[in-house]
């Protein structure tokens, strides 16, 4: 399901909006701190967040019936996003891209593509924890990896141990 003419001019105007609240929220969130996270390795085109966009929902918000409709409707006659999944316990969406090519692992309306598809993954570095998909070559390094995997050396633990703990820390580039 290629883009028309009028679906890129909306998602384009979408995008300057959600830009400026990207912005501003993630300039609060610097105002606190920087993500203790940075992004290592590199996309490999496999596609998963491609198959499966998931919207994480404050948790009021994922309550709110009218609120949920209007954005599952948005994404449906927008972004070509269907509906596959709700999850009470995570607040999430989680929907089927329509504009996903299985065959060859891309997007058909590559160039319009929504503000979550061009952000993926940085919006993971604000998150706690940050959870990749599995095939998904990318990944979040801690920001202080290294003070913190000295730390760990001290303390004369055994290797398995530590291999645990540097994985659940993200401590690995």
């Amino acid at each position: 399901m290629k883009d028309g003419l009028l679906r890129r001019g909306i998602k384009a105007l979408a995008r300057q909006v959600q830009r400026v609240d990207l912005g501003l929220g993630r300039l609060a969130l610097r105002l606190q701190g920087e993500p203790r996270y940075q992004l290592g390795g590199r996309c490999v085109s496999c596609g998963a967040c491609c198959e499966r966009p998931t919207v994480e929902l404050p948790r009021p918000l994922f309550h709110l019936r009218s609120y949920r409709w209007l954005l599952v409707r948005w994404h449906r006659w927008i972004n070509g996003f269907a509906l596959e999944q709700a999850h009470r316990r995570s607040h999430t969406l989680v929907f089927r891209c329509t504009h996903f090519d299985p065959a060859t692992r891309g997007c058909d309306s590559y160039g319009s593509r929504p503000l979550m598809c061009r952000d993926y993954p940085r919006a993971l570095l604000y998150h706690h924890p940050p959870v990749f998909f599995e095939s998904c070559a990318q990944r979040v390094v801690y920001r202080f990896a290294a003070e913190l995997d000295r730390a760990l050396l001290e303390q004369d633990l055994p290797p398995e141990t530590l291999a645990q703990l540097r994985q659940r820390l993200h401590l690995e580039e």
